[in-house]
């Protein structure tokens, strides 16, 4: 296997590589003059099982040379094409709000099923949707990050009670509590704007003697667990832990979250507040993939 590393996070390359045996793909590249993108594959594909490392957290930069090599690689008789994006752009964006809008999410699925033979991710932000595969037309994994995040507070926070900031994150929040046997509780919240969040108060008793742990899938400009970790402050409660699956944090969202708590995030988007690592299952999800595609190319 040939894995190939256009623009993301090499510990975690570096960690696959191992992982799944296989060689770090030899790529060049660089921009023209008019900052048109030009790309070189030095590997041998020819039959080659390759795998693209690209996180699209900023997909913008990024999606037309992740393109540009799929194509490439396929063009040079790679065998098969697969792509890990431990966070998975175009997701949000699953309904049409106002006359005229984009459906991102649609879109941009296309573009992926028609460049890759598989696909792996982390934890995808499925609201509407209920799987990948309503958007899709590709072999897909889903890794779950609930497992990873609940062994991490198992290991290290003694007497957790986790919180989740809105109904949206009650998904994340009741898994990882079952699976860390933790209590939790799901506050409400009220969103007037992008920068206008209100959330209500947790139940004091329940949380008495225990350590308020935030747990949400993505932390982008932090105004929703801001809030609630000021009402855990104004409750007298402990400093928080605040867990993130993917770990955007929009302009001073990881200052000001540090400020009033512990950030803690997976390894998704390559960022200082890693610590839950996510190699393993990711390699584990690739060979299962792999093996399906031989077994039915079509």
């Amino acid at each position: 296997m040939l894995l190939f590393n256009p623009d993301s996070d090499p510990a975690l390359a570096a960690q696959l590589n191992r992982l799944l045996n296989a060689q770090a793909g030899a790529l060049e590249q660089r921009r023209f003059p008019d900052g048109e993108s030009y790309l070189r594959v030095h590997s041998d594909c020819q039959d080659q099982d390759c795998v693209i490392l690209c996180n699209l957290f900023h997909p913008d930069d990024r999606i037309l040379r992740l393109l540009f090599l799929a194509d490439t690689l396929r063009d040079c008789g790679a065998r098969s094409v697969g792509l890990i994006t431990p966070y998975l752009a175009y997701m949000r964006q699953d309904k049409r709000f106002k006359p005229g809008e984009c459906v991102s999410s649609r879109p941009f699925a296309r573009l992926l099923s028609g460049a890759f033979d598989y696909l792996v991710t982390v934890d995808p932000h499925l609201h509407r949707y209920h799987s990948l595969d309503e958007l899709y037309d590709l072999r897909s994994r889903v890794v779950q990050a609930a497992p990873l995040i609940a062994q991490w507070i198992q290991e290290r926070i003694p007497s957790p009670l986790l919180i989740g900031p809105d109904s949206e994150s009650e998904q994340w929040v009741s898994h990882v509590a079952e699976l860390a046997g933790a209590p939790f509780q799901v506050l409400q919240k009220e969103r007037r704007g992008d920068y206008d969040v209100s959330i209500s108060l947790p139940d004091l008793d329940e949380a008495a003697g225990r350590t308020p742990v935030l747990v949400d899938d993505i932390i982008s400009s932090g105004h929703t667990m801001l809030e609630t970790l000021r009402h855990l402050q104004t409750a007298g409660l402990p400093r928080a832990v605040a867990i993130g699956v993917h770990g955007i944090f929009a302009g001073d969202a990881y200052n000001r979250l540090t400020e009033v708590a512990d950030v803690v995030t997976t390894a998704c988007i390559p960022h200082l507040s890693n610590q839950i690592d996510i190699a393993a299952p990711l390699a584990d999800a690739v060979r299962e993939l792999l093996q399906a595609h031989h077994a039915d190319p079509s």
